[in-house]
């Protein structure tokens, strides 16, 4: 049984992907997020991962480290768009 169909619903690995682009776009690693976020590395990457299912408070952390609004970060489905 394949889990790869499982895994594009799952709103953990969608969210953590999301975080991931973000970064990304500003040429962060995980520990400037860190930093920035004041979440734990080991933490972040946990979420990022789609391991950590992220408190509302954690949310809105790295929505203001990346600069974007917390509903910025559920838009699973704007990924492919160039932002």
């Amino acid at each position: 049984m394949s889990t790869s169909g499982a895994n594009a619903k799952d709103p953990l690995k969608l969210f953590g992907a999301r975080v991931v682009q973000l970064r990304n776009q500003r040429n962060w690693s995980q520990e400037r997020l860190s930093l920035e976020s004041g979440l734990a590395r080991s933490y972040l990457g946990g979420v990022e991962r789609g391991k950590r299912n992220i408190a509302l408070i954690n949310i809105c952390r790295l929505a203001e480290a990346l600069s974007v609004t917390p509903d910025e970060l559920l838009r699973f489905g704007s990924d492919k768009k160039a932002r």
